[in-house]
């Protein structure tokens, strides 16, 4: 096999064993022939909501699997076409294998992306809300290229986007914003995004013209369904209402109809100001901190799955886990995973799907990687 073959033939294997670690391949085969056999039950559809969870669990673990198989089989066939054409000389036909496995390595490399959101809330909605550090203007305002960031790139998705939450601030940006991401897979794709994010530039609003560095946080939890049951005592809220502020100075209510509701023992706090109904905004605030603390759970489950467990960070130095820098240079880097990209202007523009497959890739394998900060 010549070594431009045999690169893709790895690229194909590295990206399946991938897809099959993140499955637990024996139990997801398994699981799929019990959901199989619970298709076949007609009594299963008289409860269409269950119905449309074991369709979609169904429909994914499906495709995953079909996937995984039908590329094996292709990269044989393509494999004995190419030795074939080697043992008979003909260029053409070593040409046109060699094509096929580059095909497939590309293909195995975009699916391996779907096939890893297969945690248990990775299909859902998702909120994501944006929160600026110290730094005043030059926080907010990167909090608000975030959040531009976030809305593309949801955007580029097909997504629907919701601002729930905003506060701007005093001179320029915002304080903090929440957006509801509506979509297949929103959460899943999004879940790698949570941290804090760090700009280096010159700044706009510096007469000196000097550099500095910003500091903002991502947080992103699941929109989750009904039926699952969070259990929370009025008693351990606090529920403050107050006036509504619009994006720009637009929209904004003449009634305090904006809700915020404070989770007394765990500290989680939510808002919401979308509607003008103080009714509808604290609905949404309580369900927006069901699933906070869904996802807190969520990731208590991971964590310990992982063997370790990390409290969410201070918004500041030596926590963040991507670094943009502007000037002097032009470098995005994600401190996890050691993913680059040297044109920020595309990235803040939401182009940030490779620094979420490698994310996403390294939850799985749980391997560090040892990476240099950007200064």
């Amino acid at each position: 096999m010549r070594a431009e073959g045999q690169a893709n033939i790895d690229r194909i294997e590295a990206a399946l064993a991938l897809v099959r670690r993140s499955l637990d391949w024996d139990r997801a085969v398994r699981r799929l022939d019990e959901l199989n056999a619970r298709v076949e039950d007609p009594s299963l559809w008289d409860r269409p909501k269950q119905a449309e969870e074991v369709m979609r669990e169904r429909r994914r673990l499906d495709a995953a699997i079909g996937t995984v198989r039908e590329i094996t089989s292709e990269m044989a066939d393509a494999v004995e076409f190419v030795e074939l054409g080697e043992m008979e000389g003909d260029d053409d036909v070593v040409a046109d294998g060699l094509l096929t496995l580059k095909n497939l390595a590309d293909r195995a490399d975009a699916d391996k992306v779907q096939a890893l959101l297969a945690g248990e809330a990775d299909s859902y909605d998702t909120y994501l809300e944006v929160h600026a550090g110290a730094g005043g203007t030059e926080s907010q305002d990167w909090a608000e290229m975030l959040q531009r960031m976030y809305t593309r790139w949801a955007e580029c998705k097909g997504y629907k986007v919701e601002l729930v939450d905003y506060h701007s601030g005093e001179q320029a940006g915002i304080k903090s914003a929440t957006l509801l991401i509506k979509g297949e897979n929103a959460y899943g794709y999004a879940k790698t995004e949570s941290g804090v994010h760090r700009l280096v530039r010159i700044s706009p609003y510096d007469s000196s013209a000097r550099r500095h560095t910003s500091f903002s946080s991502v947080w992103v939890y699941p929109v989750i369904d009904d039926d699952i049951d969070i259990e929370i005592n009025e008693s351990d809220l606090r529920i403050d209402t107050y006036r509504a502020s619009g994006a720009g100075g637009q929209h904004v209510n003449t009634t305090d109809s904006a809700v915020r509701i404070t989770h007394i023992p765990s500290g989680i706090v939510v808002a919401s100001q979308n509607d003008r109904s103080q009714h509808k905004n604290r609905a949404t605030a309580m369900n927006m901190l069901k699933a906070r603390m869904y996802e807190a759970e969520l990731a208590r489950r991971e964590a310990e799955a992982a063997g370790e467990y990390q409290e969410k960070t201070d918004i500041g130095w030596g926590h963040q886990i991507r670094s943009y820098v502007l000037q002097p240079y032009q470098l995005v880097k994600d401190l996890r995973t050691g993913t680059t990209s040297t044109s920020p202007d595309d990235v803040l523009d939401g182009d940030i799907d490779d620094f979420i497959a490698a994310a996403l890739a390294q939850r799985v394998t749980g391997e560090a990687v040892e990476v240099e900060d950007v200064e």
